[in-house]
This record gives C-alpha cells, structure tokens and sequence, in this order.
C-alpha cells in the first residue's frame, strides 16, 4: 500500500512528528503513525486537504468583468447580477466543461481537494431544456474525470423570482425547474455521477428563499440523502423581501420550521443578529462562508466571532471564482472580524492560534457540509491530503501551530507542493498533472467567449 512520510503533520491526534500515513486500494487511510522512519513518498508538512465548500463554476470566467460601474453612477450585488445573467446566456455545454475543469484545477492547486459545485445552470439559453435534462451536471461530472477533485454536486432547485412567486425573468429562466422537473433532474444528476470515483456524492441545493416556494423546501431537501445547502441572508433586500412577505427575517423563519440540522450547510449568513447567529449554531447546521465573494459583492461581514463562541461550524467556498485561494479566504475572514471590532487574533482561542483554529474548524465543518467521509488525517477517512513545501522562507524552522499561522498570513497557496484526494496524487510539485491542457482549453474557450461578448 502506498505511504506518505512526513517530518511533520497535522493528524486527527494533533501535530506529530515523523509520520507515516498508509493508504489502502480504495483510497482511504489504512492506518497514521508517528515516530516512523522515512519511507514511501517523503513531504516536509502534511495537512489535511479542507473542501471548498461553495462554488457556482462558470462565474470563474467572469473575473475581472464587472468591476466598472452602471450606467446608474453606482454598482451592488443586484446589479452585478445583471451582469451575470447577460454573460450566462453565451455559455455552451463545452464552455461550462472546459471552465469546470479549469476552476476544478485551480482549487487543487490551492490545496482544496473537494468541489462542493451549488449547480443551477441547467437549461439552454431562453430555458429550453436539453434533450439530457442533467446534461450540464454530466458536464461537471466530466470535468471531475478529468481534474480527479473530489466532487459532491448539487444540482439547484431554482423555481420562484422572489417570495411572491413571480415567473423567472430573462436572466434566470436557464436555471428554473418546477418541483416534478426538478425531481427528474436531480435523478438524473445521480446518473452522471455514476461513472466517477466512490468519493463522489449527490446533494441537493434549494438555492434560496426566495426561490423555492416555502412549502416545497422540505420536498426539495427530502430528494437526497446527502447534504442540504442553501443561500441564506445574503444581502439586506433579501432579507427584507422575505420578512415582508413570511413575517419573519430569513433566519428566524428557518429556525422557527425546525428542519434544519447537521445536513444543512447555509451560505453566507452575513446578515444576521445576534440571536439568529446563536439559534443557527445550536442547530448544528454549517455556515458556508466565502469571505473574497462576500467582500467583492459588498455583502457584509459574518459575525465569526459570535459564531465560534455559540459553537458553530463553518465552511469555506470560493463562490464566484473571481480569485480561487484557499489561504487568501482564511485571511479574510479573520481580517473582516478585526476591522469590524478593531481587535487582533479575533477568531483564536485560549489554546489554538488563530490559523489553527480557523483551518481546523474549515476542514471538519468542510467534510460536514460535504458529506464526503473527509475531516481530518485519521484511520477510515478518505485520503484527502495537502503537502507544505517546508522550504519556503516564511515555513523554515516553523513547527506545530506556527506553520498554519506562517503558511495563512505571511505566505500564500505557492506553499503548496502536493494535493492527494482520496490517494489519487493530482498536484506534484505545485502543479496540477494535466495543467497545461486544462489551462490551453480554458483559454481557447475564453478568446471565443470574449469575441462573443
């Protein structure tokens, strides 16, 4: 069985020396000791791979697009959206595949090895279905094939253009499904996955309040034994949309239903108060946070540090894409909290520094919100493994939490030196093994849309 040796890792028991971590077949790990001499593949920092918990693929190729303003003489997520419907509208089948895989590239590059894909492209340009209703999630799937990242897919249930259950506009009609399509999509997004490594997994996604009818949210859930996510409280119209029309703030009308526990993931969460931050945590539910989207869209700031003192769980995602870096999100997060408070080491705790802390609690609520049999470098979890080239400067005679501290706020993801997942080695060196045919079809891809556009 193949083993990775490590001068240093971070296992499930805490940092240990001189390890040795035993793969099986299948890919999962036989058995992690310490105290081993070198054998098998030797690294210098051994972590546990964390899961990028939220990503819309195709919005990758809109980096760098939409940063001038309206015609109005001012911009906000609402109308960046219109931007993002118009550009959606020129995406073909082979646009979507060639993104994912780039996007699906990128992120392992980062040191992620799950693509947790919240997919509600599903329909031709003015929403006609493909003869495949899944053909877009059999796009993903392929470009998984090709990338070896570990997917769980969530096919999105789009039905609604706000809380009163208008018709979807021009924007959203290639998203929207009734109940009984969707049911039938979402099956068939299990038949495209089926060809891919037994790491894979189904989930489901109603994509937002606003977007499923309430009395279909339950049904929507009920599709899939895997996880649960869902747009949450994102931005203050929303919320207000939906405390006009239900009653209740989003959060509190979730919490007052009483179906939300530990399959749920919720995204972004960054307008909530104080109470709501304590009732969702006590649910044992995920927030999905996506600290570089959420500061790209002005959404506003996760209250993390409520968050962590009522016990919560949190995520990461790249979301939008515009900028894929595992370390850049953590940084992020952290930095929102301390402008906000003006404090410093704002998510750290009396026995874990603030790297430590925040990349533990991203690789366990991660694996959770995943539902992939991920968490940690311990016995039975699969493989998911992230390499540190311990020759960098800022990581030179750093050890224990010093390493997480140095690698999220003085280095960047060019630490990163290999990415295993599930025992499949896809990143040598810092560089994806299929890089530059994934990064020339990306480009050709994009030089078409550009002329399109």
């Amino acid at each position: 069985m193949p083993t990775i040796w490590s001068k240093q890792a971070l296992t499930a028991e805490g940092w240990q020396r001189d390890v040795a971590v035993e793969l099986d077949g299948a890919g999962r790990i036989a058995s992690v000791r310490a105290g081993q001499p070198e054998s098998g593949e030797r690294v210098e920092i051994l972590l546990p791979a964390p899961v990028n918990a939220h990503s819309h693929a195709f919005q990758r190729a809109m980096a760098g697009m939409t940063e001038r303003r309206g015609p109005s003489g001012s911009d906000s997520f609402w109308t960046w959206r219109q931007l993002m419907f118009r550009f959606l509208d020129q995406l073909t089948p082979e646009h979507i595949e060639a993104i994912a895989a780039f996007v699906q590239m990128e992120m392992l590059e980062a040191g992620y090895a799950t693509n947790v894909e919240f997919h509600y492209l599903h329909h031709q340009p003015g929403g006609v279905p493909y003869d495949n209703l899944a053909e877009t999630s059999a796009r993903i799937a392929a470009a998984a094939a090709e990338t070896g990242i570990g997917l769980t897919l969530l096919p999105v249930h789009y039905q609604y253009g706000g809380c009163d259950q208008r018709e979807l506009g021009p924007g959203q009609i290639r998203f929207g499904n009734d109940a009984e399509r969707f049911a039938r999509l979402h099956e068939g997004a299990g038949q495209a996955l089926a060809g891919l490594p037994g790491d894979t997994v189904l989930g489901v996604a109603p994509h937002s309040l606003r977007a499923v009818g309430k009395d279909d949210l339950a049904a929507t859930a009920a599709l899939a034994e895997g996880p649960v996510h869902m747009h949450l409280a994102e931005q203050m119209a929303e919320v207000e949309e939906v405390e006009a029309a239900w009653g209740k703030r989003p959060v509190e009308w979730v919490l007052e239903t009483g179906q939300v526990d530990e399959r749920w993931c919720m995204i972004h969460c960054t307008q909530m108060e104080p109470h709501e931050t304590e009732g969702l945590a006590a649910t044992g539910a995920v927030a999905g946070l996506c600290p570089i989207t959420e500061s790209s869209l002005g959404d506003g700031i996760f209250d993390g540090v409520r968050w962590f003192d009522a016990g919560g769980r949190i995520a990461i995602g790249s979301d939008s894409n515009i900028r894929i870096s595992l370390t850049e999100e953590l940084r992020t997060l952290e930095y929102s909290q301390r402008l906000r408070d003006r404090s410093r080491a704002a998510l750290a705790s009396a026995g874990q520094s603030t790297g430590r802390r925040m990349f533990e609690a991203m690789v366990s609520g991660g694996a959770q919100a995943a539902g992939r049999g991920v968490g940690g470098i311990a016995e039975g979890n699969w493989g998911d493994l992230l390499a540190l080239d311990g020759r960098a400067v800022d990581l030179q005679g750093r050890e224990g939490d010093a390493v997480l501290d140095a690698y999220i706020f003085a280095g960047d993801d060019r630490m990163v030196s290999g990415v295993w997942v599930a025992g499949r080695p896809v990143v040598e060196g810092g560089r994806h093994v299929k890089h530059a045919e994934i990064r020339d079809r990306y480009a050709a891809t994009m030089a078409k849309l550009s002329a399109a556009l």
